[in-house]
């Protein structure tokens, strides 16, 4: 039906404009309008009998229309004006107007609404599926897909570790573990021409020493696995200090050692003495238990110090006189680098309680031909196994007056960066790290050897005080340093090229060279590997 707009009735007497091709004339005034039969046409028209409309429903309300209506206009009017419907008929299409908004010319608000509603109940339907899709479906789907974690180890046999990753199987049945214990033997070489090659193990060991030489190869800790705060909180400063990287950490540990000093608790006995708590006392001590023959050749140490071919972990030993003196080990010169090598090679050039002829420092204390020995807690199972009967006793390490500073040295578990398992690997490594986990491994070493590594988390260090051989390894944890300077990585890498430095500089000193000309080239040699590995000076 076209838009019709209705003009108002016309009351102004005026001249109406008209269409000019008609001429109006008006009727006769009558006072009373009266029906006619026959309608007078609108507009002077042809008379037409007006066709009989079929009535429609709408909204199923039927509308019934008069056959007659008077058209006639007013008798006051001048004009001849619209047929006007009676009242009756007025009225009730006022009505079905008023009862039907689609014969509205203005937009129904509530139909409006009722869109809006429906339109955002349909997003909010489609957004809730799609969420339950990625979050809930998907995941599920790929849980359900059984997944395998490629671990190297190093120290620990299948045996040991078998137990545990049962235990995480049954609670993980679709990630699965591939543990292989390497061979330290070129370790770290492999380790990461594997990894360069995507062909790695997605979890692995390595030294704590190793970041530099692993960066490119190693993730960061998720936050979900465990957070910074707690990260910091949870392990010793010594393992914060070296697996940061950024903002975030590399690795989790499973283990930490210390260096400590080992005595022969016969020769302190029946000689009166006690264990030195000084540098100065250890070299007092030194002197007075060293037993020379007829011939003046050694037969008991007093301590093994002051060579680099047959003290085992000379560089560690260094490395701490070194730290203690504050040195630093990056750039060791001047008077108190100087000093340190100094009183290292003391012992061997001056005061000759060791000499190169004796054998490897180990050896030599587990047979009773060294009164004083450093070693780290694993060094305790090797001299048990040459000597079960030898009775010995560990305190913590020296210092000098006004210090309190050890040293570290261990290996902690990583993940690989390329590996499409992170999340799997960083879960398991959750799982090992925990302390009832840490406990039941512990308690699985303890049945291959005399005890098990050494907790790394701080609030377990009480666990072990009854046992008084790890006691002085724990005791050191919270103010030990290390750096690469530590022995048996085998890494051919950092830590090895380092100590061929410091090595030099030993043999040279022994040798009755000065210690500062000899530094000078050690500083040189320092600086051209540290920068090799993008370290600076200060590090």
């Amino acid at each position: 039906m076209p838009d019709q707009n209705f003009p108002p009735p016309n009351n102004d007497p005026g001249n109406p404009s008209l269409p000019e091709e008609q001429e109006f004339v008006p009727p006769e005034p009558q006072p009373n309008p009266v029906p006619q039969e026959n309608p007078v046409p609108d507009f002077s028209r042809p008379e037409v009998s007006e066709p009989e409309v079929p009535v429609q429903p709408v909204f199923n309300q039927e509308i019934k229309v008069e056959e007659k209506t008077d058209f006639s206009p007013p008798a006051e009017s001048g004009f001849a004006s619209a047929p006007q419907a009676s009242p009756e008929v007025e009225q009730k299409a006022e009505d079905f107007l008023s009862s039907n908004d689609s014969f509205s010319l203005k937009p129904s608000p509530k139909f409006g609404f009722k869109k809006l509603l429906i339109f955002v109940l349909v997003l909010g339907l489609l957004t809730g599926l799609f969420f339950l899709v990625v979050k809930v479906i998907l995941p599920r789907i790929q849980t359900n897909k059984e997944v395998t974690l490629n671990y190297w180890g190093l120290w620990e046999p299948e045996s040991v570790m078998s137990g545990i990753i049962s235990e995480w199987e049954s609670k993980n049945p679709n990630i699965k573990i591939n543990y292989s214990q390497q061979s330290p033997k070129e370790y770290r070489e492999r380790l990461q021409s594997a990894l360069a090659r995507n062909e790695g193990p997605d979890l692995f060991r390595f030294h704590i020493t190793w970041g530099p030489m692993l960066k490119n190869e190693l993730a960061t800790i998720p936050t979900d696995v465990m957070s910074t705060a707690e990260f910091e909180s949870t392990f010793y400063p010594v393992v914060r200090e070296n697996l940061r990287s950024g903002a975030a950490f590399i690795g989790l540990p499973l283990q930490m050692d210390t260096l400590a000093l080992f005595y022969n608790q016969q020769i302190f006995q029946a000689a009166g003495k006690t264990p030195p708590t000084s540098w100065d006392q250890l070299r007092q001590l030194a002197l007075d238990l060293t037993v020379r023959d007829e011939s003046g050749r050694i037969q008991t140490a007093g301590v093994a110090l002051g060579t680099t071919n047959n003290v085992d972990h000379w560089s560690d030993i260094l490395g701490l006189m070194m730290l203690q003196n504050g040195v630093n080990l990056a750039q060791p010169t001047g008077n108190l680098a100087e000093d340190a090598l100094t009183f290292y090679t003391i012992f061997n050039k001056t005061d000759q309680v060791w000499n190169e002829t004796l054998p490897s420092s180990t050896v030599a204390f587990a047979t009773g031909k060294a009164a004083m020995y450093f070693g780290f807690s694993w060094d305790v199972l090797e001299i048990k196994n040459l000597n079960p009967a030898l009775d010995f006793r560990i305190v913590p390490v020296p210092q000098l007056p006004g210090t309190d500073v050890a040293w570290a040295s261990f290996w902690v578990e990583g993940v690989g960066k390329r590996s499409t398992h992170q999340k799997e690997a960083w879960a398991f490594l959750k799982f090992l790290s925990s302390p009832e986990i840490l406990q039941k491994l512990y308690q699985a070493e303890s049945q291959v050897r005399l005890f098990g590594e050494l907790y790394p988390r701080s609030e377990m260090a009480s666990l072990l005080s009854s046992n008084s051989l790890l006691t002085p390894f724990l005791e050191q944890g919270n103010k030990a340093k290390t750096w690469y300077l530590s022995s048996r990585t085998f890494d051919n890498g950092i830590n090895d090229r380092m100590i061929k430095y410091y090595e030099d500089a030993v043999n040279a000193v022994n040798a009755q060279e000065a210690p500062a000309e000899v530094l000078t080239t050690t500083a040189q040699g320092v600086a051209q590997l540290l920068s090799q590995y993008d370290l600076g000076s200060s590090r």
